[in-house]
């Protein structure tokens, strides 16, 4: 088939393809979205937004965008959910934003997929195919085919795979297992009428106890707040999301002191993600195709950096074409080495988070009183790795 020689194909129409979408264009390519779901559009609750997403915002065109909606928290904050008793606080005002060069904010993931929808849509160079599975992809030194359920070929100079944790493209690359936690998170958006007013912090809350956490905080103006709970499962898990039940989410909290307890009666519905990752890989680009977000690094939610990793991958896939005069082949070689160490870090992390989170018995203990009273800037030297990251720092290996 006749092959346009500025158009790219990306597959998925998530976070994670729309920010490709706009790195690409900035380059100069055209783009062609193609997204299985029949329209484009976002699920889910509220997520956190690290100083490096809004830096990855900026240098995609969409910060301003992206701020209107956010919700800027005074601080991160954490409390013992067994007796309430505070763990360790961040401020997250003036000192931060000085030290970081932007805010700490939450934001509904719908809010930020219309950020860059309309920043997509503003170019007039995306164009949009919905209701697309990609089959498989075949490519040739020219160019890439990606075949659908249809049987339909879609020709691109280059691929890249924004297609989710369960990413077609990657399986038929790498074809990794995922490695299942067993940990499973139930997410709700509760109307602040319906919110306990001694819980409505403007403040990124989560409250750990043993094999279990929560965590809430403002969305929308202060409108509505997100509630997620996690817990170890007593039974076998398949990675996925389902309708949860009320009674499962009451049954693992019964420890919980009544402060934190009041956040698992608040919702009439909840939706249930059994979660997982993959192991690193360190190849993750194949000649004209390349993974990015969560097809190249699935991480668990306990570095509150998933959607976050996906726009710097964005970011950094748009330098990378730049500084190789969009030599694709190159460009992709070096977006994968800028990528790959900094996105492990962040599973592992994730990992190891998740465990501190849900420590049980003296560790319980050991983790209270190593945070307790620490100073500020301990707290912030101890992520300047992740939330100082910037477009400047996009190609550093």
């Amino acid at each position: 088939m006749a092959q346009d020689s500025n158009r790219i194909i990306v597959v998925g129409g998530g976070i994670g393809g729309l920010a490709a979408s706009l790195a690409l264009v900035r380059q100069g390519f055209d783009v062609t979205v193609l997204e299985q779901a029949p329209e484009i559009g976002e699920i889910g609750a509220g997520i956190q937004l690290g100083p490096n997403a809004f830096s990855a915002f900026d240098a995609l065109g969409v910060g301003e965008k992206a701020r209107g909606r956010a919700v800027y928290v005074d601080e991160m904050i954490m409390h013992d959910a067994i007796d309430g008793a505070l763990v360790g606080r961040i401020p997250t005002g003036e000192a931060f934003r000085k030290r970081f060069n932007n805010p700490y904010a939450v934001i509904h993931r719908v809010d930020i997929h219309s950020s860059l929808l309309e920043g997509a849509q503003e170019t007039g160079r995306v164009e949009f195919k919905t209701s697309t599975r990609i089959e498989r992809v075949e490519q040739d030194d020219n160019g890439v085919t990606a075949w659908d359920q249809n049987g339909v070929a879609h020709r691109g100079i280059a691929l890249i795979a924004a297609d989710g944790g369960k990413s077609v493209v990657r399986a038929q690359y790498v074809n990794d297992p995922p490695r299942i936690t067993g940990h499973v998170v139930y997410r709700a958006v509760i109307d602040k009428a319906d919110f306990p007013k001694d819980l409505q912090w403007n403040a990124a809350s989560l409250w750990a106890g043993p094999k279990c956490h929560l965590v809430h905080y403002p969305l929308r103006g202060g409108e509505q707040y997100n509630v997620v709970v996690t817990f170890h499962s007593r039974k076998a898990e398949e990675w996925g999301v389902t309708d949860g039940s009320k009674e499962e989410v009451q049954s693992y909290f019964k420890e919980v002191c009544p402060k934190a307890r009041q956040l698992i009666d608040l919702p009439q519905s909840w939706r249930r993600w059994a979660t997982a990752d993959k192991e690193p890989i360190e190849t993750w680009t194949f000649g004209r195709v390349t993974l990015l977000g969560d097809s190249a690094h699935p991480t668990t939610q306990y570095m509150a950096q998933g959607a976050c990793m996906a726009l710097e991958d964005a970011v950094t896939l748009g330098e990378a074409l730049r500084v190789n005069q969009n030599d694709i082949p190159k460009a992709l070689q070096l977006y994968q080495a800028c990528r790959t160490t900094r996105t492990a870090r962040i599973v592992l992390s994730g990992r190891e988070m998740g465990r501190i989170y849900h420590a049980a018995g003296v560790e319980r203990k050991i983790r209270n009183s190593l945070w307790k009273d620490r100073p500020v800037e301990r707290f912030y030297d101890a992520v300047e790795w992740l939330y100082g990251w910037n477009v400047t720092k996009a190609l550093e290996q």
